[in-house]
């Protein structure tokens, strides 16, 4: 599914306009990031967006062999609710 076509799916669902579809999902976008980059975690009712600290580890250059020092970083984690686990799968 694209970007145009969850706004339309959505803008029919909800009956509003796809331009206030958009505000909202550009609303939320924002609003996710700024709480991960906080440390918080974001729970929805599909499930939980999470930032998690992944540590430092060395690494190979795949194409020299070469072994190469990867830092530590963030990165974001979603956890499928009970429910969207049991309704897809």
């Amino acid at each position: 599914m694209t970007k145009a076509e969850l706004i339309a799916a959505l803008a029919e669902h909800s009956g509003l306009t796809k331009a206030d579809v958009l505000k909202v999902l550009a609303a939320f976008d924002e609003t996710l990031i700024k709480a991960l980059a906080a440390g918080d975690d974001v729970t929805i009712a599909a499930g939980k967006f999470k930032a998690k600290e992944t540590a430092a580890r060395t690494g190979r250059n795949p194409k020299t062999g070469e072994a190469i020092q990867i830092p530590a970083k963030k990165k974001v984690t979603f956890t499928a609710s009970k429910a969207l686990k049991d309704t897809i799968g």
